[in-house]
């Protein structure tokens, strides 16, 4: 008799922002197989360090007690200045592959005219206490910009789960371009639950009311080509890329479960 196929139990969770931080393998190795990012290799130090194939950009992953885990860097351009994204350790690595998908999209182009507020409204998050902000209908997520018309500055995502409790926090540095924060912003208001294995331990409340948890058996094999399948989509992106994109490259900085 053939052995049954095996299967691996996987927690589908809402919001994706409190879903913990997830592998940070959906964002290494596309970027490295689908993407061209080459990366350093050194066993005695905890840290992943991936450059792009222009050497412009640079995104660093080193574990941080008191800072961001996450660290994207972008070099100058002659029409931008340097800008950067840091993002805390229990930034779901989804929301963090949306920024970097962005920022290898061929087809991108920064003068896009992109508000990062508009998914969000769209959703039904509403301006907070704070200016320019807004803030999830649920109270655990916001997002506010620093400055002025005049002179916009830095972009802030935070989650947490009350005024004393921060869970993660995402930013921007003020010369980011609009469409890579939207891009962010898109994933946090995509309604999709997000999958995590052994969520027990990595999410940051089991609190039913706050989060919910769909356990499902889905066999290993599924589990194991998502990833597969994420490389060969952001791959083929470059296949089928117009021979003249109009590409306007970015620059970086430092920094319940149910059943």
């Amino acid at each position: 008799m053939p052995l049954a196929p095996e299967t691996v139990e996987v927690d589908f969770i809402t919001p994706r922002h409190l879903a913990g931080g997830g592998d940070p393998a959906w964002i290494t190795i596309p970027l490295h197989r689908a993407c061209g990012w080459s990366h350093g290799n050194d066993p005695l130090m905890a840290r992943v360090l991936l450059s792009s194939p222009d050497q412009k950009a640079l995104l660093r992953l080193e574990p941080e007690p008191d800072g961001q885990w996450w660290t994207l860097h972008h070099a100058a351009e002659p029409d931008r200045p340097a800008w950067y994204a840091s993002f805390g350790a229990l930034t779901p690595v989804e929301l963090i592959a949306a920024v970097t998908d962005a920022l290898t999209d061929p087809a991108a182009t920064a003068s896009t005219p992109s508000d990062p507020y508009e998914p969000l409204q769209q959703i039904g998050w509403s301006p907070a206490s704070a200016d320019n902000s807004l803030v999830s209908p649920d109270g655990t997520a916001y997002v506010q910009r620093l400055g002025s018309a005049e002179e916009p500055g830095a972009w802030f995502v935070t989650a947490t789960l009350g005024p004393d409790r921060p869970v993660w926090q995402a930013r921007f540095g003020a010369h980011t371009p609009a469409y890579m924060v939207a891009a962010f912003t898109a994933a946090l208001a995509d309604p999709k639950p997000v999958p995590r294995i052994d969520s027990g331990r990595s999410l940051p409340t089991r609190d039913p009311n706050v989060v919910t948890r769909r356990t499902t058996e889905v066999l290993a094999v599924y589990v194991a080509g998502a990833l597969e399948e994420r490389v060969h989509s952001l791959a083929a992106r470059h296949a089928t890329a117009p021979t003249n994109p109009i590409r306007s490259r970015q620059p970086p900085a430092k920094n319940h479960r149910s059943r």
